[in-house]
């Protein structure tokens, strides 16, 4: 069995008394993509920005590449990387700059060079001197991306990695994905709203709904079990059922 990159017990997260997030668990073994679904508040950003330490949690445990997230978190940040359409970079600096800066947060040797890579593989040539709010959101959706594969991190955490790219982009940047993961055996967290996009690149679902896990497994089982065609039927399904029905059906876990 694979050791684990993401150990997660209890985890719950509340603003204002209302719970966003309500008694988390999950693991994630090394080496693999797990896709993190629900609708929107269901808790899926919330979660990621507690695994990252950007959120005290209220409650629960987390560990990360074996590390205690809530005393040792220092210990793994240069292993750990994450992109999010909702954690902007500084509009005034161009693309350059903020990738520079990272690359020296992260202490990278050669951040010219890693740059001058990732600028050609995400195709940021043309955009490199431009200041990030000036950018497209499509544009800003690529260098975040970039930002995050920086320091060539052991575990990846992705919330929407592909938010308003045109069709061919976003294949595209899955296809550079599926490359990363093969070549380097990260550990990928995946929140997306683009099922076609999970089943591609996700080997198993974790199902969030009302700030709970509501159910697990890889795609095709989820399909079988729940008698329909594709992931996104299933998704529907269950973002439109009440939380008894899926209590009474051992959906709750």
């Amino acid at each position: 069995m694979r050791s684990l990159a993401i150990e997660v017990n209890g985890l719950a997260k509340e603003f204002g008394g209302v719970r966003a997030v309500d008694g988390v668990s999950f693991t994630v073994e090394c080496g693999t993509t797990v896709g993190l679904l629900g609708g929107n508040g269901a808790g899926k950003t919330t979660t990621i920005a507690m695994l990252l330490g950007l959120l005290v949690p209220s409650a629960g445990r987390i560990r990360l590449l074996d590390a205690d997230m809530l005393r040792h978190r220092y210990q793994v940040l240069d292993r750990v990387n994450f992109s999010s359409p909702y954690v902007e970079l500084p509009h005034r600096l161009s693309v350059r700059e903020n990738l520079t800066v990272y690359g020296r947060l992260y202490d990278l040797a050669d951040v010219p060079g890693r740059i001058a890579e990732l600028s050609e593989a995400l195709q940021l040539g043309p955009i490199l001197s431009r200041p990030f709010g000036r950018l497209s959101a499509g544009q800003k959706t690529r260098v975040a991306l970039a930002k995050a594969l920086l320091n060539e991190p052991e575990l990846l955490l992705l919330d929407e990695p592909t938010a308003s790219l045109d069709p061919d982009t976003a294949d595209w940047v899955r296809s550079y994905l599926e490359r990363y993961h093969m070549r380097s055996d990260a550990t990928i967290l995946l929140a997306s709203h683009n099922m076609a996009e999970v089943e591609r690149l996700c080997s198993t679902i974790l199902m969030m709904r009302r700030g709970r896990i509501v159910d697990r497994g890889p795609p095709d089982e989820l399909v079988r079990r729940y008698g329909r065609r594709n992931l996104e039927e299933v998704f529907l399904h269950i973002a439109r059922t009440e939380d008894e029905i899926l209590e009474r059906n051992g959906a709750f876990r």
